[in-house]
């Protein structure tokens, strides 16, 4: 795996930009210059992100989220493993 988490990335496991092995080692997204937690979705290349508004949900249970545009940085918050 590179240093760099991939371009784009979502935490939802039905999505196909799933990757359980970005996100078993952290990633963490800054956005506009500011860390956030609530992240579900980012994509670098197009700069945007998808978060969460609220606690509002769908009728299957999923988080509303809105999509903001805007500088996205991702990074690993945790050291790669050797093995």
């Amino acid at each position: 795996m590179s240093d760099l988490p991939p371009d784009r990335l979502c935490i939802d496991p039905k999505s196909p930009f799933y990757d359980e092995a970005a996100l078993s080692r952290g990633v963490g997204v800054r956005f506009k210059g500011k860390e956030r937690f609530d992240v579900e979705e980012y994509c670098r290349s197009e700069s945007w992100i998808r978060a969460p508004i609220g606690k509002t949900r769908d009728r299957k249970g999923n988080p509303l989220t809105v999509k903001l545009t805007g500088e996205v940085d991702a990074f690993f918050t945790d050291p790669p493993v050797d093995r």
